[in-house]
């Protein structure tokens, strides 16, 4: 099992959780941020809304299909009360139907986005057994199992190999793809009227600049988050970030440093043994 850091409770407090408990406000498409609609180049990609035990929807995250039924994404985003999940795997704009309320938040009679319909898949959530809300950026990694056939997009993302992302140098050279649904622009609280919020799969290529070292240790990546590269905002948590161009999933986006999303982003990576052995249970290896 990897030595990871342990007892931070203090860095703990200061992190954000990149997971989307905003509205559902439609906006003009911008970016994941500072990105661009990812089309269909990702279709393993989806949108997840988690849901309680009375189907009342909870909160919304990204994550990418490893094969017709195995869903990755961040442990924050399946731990309780989430009870189970639907995914929905289309491009976007995702309009939320227009029954729902969030101030209900109830799924009952409800026919589309957040509950369900006819293009979402039904799934039952896991969170990586050693995951701990307290220090939840330590082993930030959750499943969901699609029901009955799943969904083949004809594509799937992979696994890395183990420990294979200790060869990879901090720098503008060493770029990550990151595709999610989650905000494309988030404001201060005094200005959060302004939040972009769209349900868009986006792209950005954000670059290394942390590994094995500083607040990250050996259990997570920090990568870029600004104009020149884009990065991640509330609602891509769980998200791929992928390396380079390829499908190989170095990590899922798990937490940021601020409320506005900028300057850096932390991404749980996912090629130690205890994530890959936890992983294998569900049938998938790299």
């Amino acid at each position: 099992m990897s030595t990871r850091l342990r007892g931070w409770r203090a860095l703990a407090a200061a992190l954000t959780a990149v997971v989307a408990l905003a509205g559902l406000a439609v906006a003009p498409a911008a970016a994941i941020t500072n990105g661009s609609p990812d089309g269909n180049n990702h279709p393993y990609v989806g949108l997840m809304t988690a849901h309680a035990a009375n189907g009342d929807y909870l909160w919304r995250c990204s994550g990418t299909l490893l094969n017709a039924h195995i869903f990755v994404t961040a442990g924050h985003c399946t731990e309780a009360p989430a009870a189970s999940a639907v995914i929905f795997f289309d491009t976007g704009p995702i309009i939320p139907d227009p029954n729902f309320t969030l101030t209900t938040r109830s799924c009952a009679g409800i026919a589309g986005y957040p509950c369900g319909g006819p293009n979402s898949y039904t799934g039952a959530i896991h969170t990586h057994p050693q995951f701990d809300t307290n220090a939840f950026f330590l082993h930030d990694l959750g499943v969901v199992v699609l029901a009955g056939a799943g969904f083949n997009p004809g594509s799937f993302g992979a696994l890395p190999r183990l420990n294979s992302l200790d060869a990879l140098h901090p720098g503008r050279g060493t770029t990550f793809t990151s595709v999610g649904y989650g905000v494309q622009a988030s404001f201060p609280d005094a200005a959060a009227r302004k939040d972009i919020a769209i349900r868009q799969r986006m792209v950005a290529f954000p670059w290394l600049h942390q590994i094995n070292r500083g607040i990250v240790g050996d259990y997570a990546l920090l990568l870029s988050n600004n104009a020149a590269s884009g990065g991640t905002c509330f609602g891509d948590s769980g998200g791929p970030n992928f390396v380079r161009s390829s499908n190989v999933l170095a990590g899922v986006t798990s937490f940021g440093l601020n409320a506005t999303c900028g300057g850096t982003g932390g991404v749980y990576r996912v090629d130690k043994s205890d994530d890959l052995n936890w992983l294998a249970t569900f049938g998938v290896a790299p």
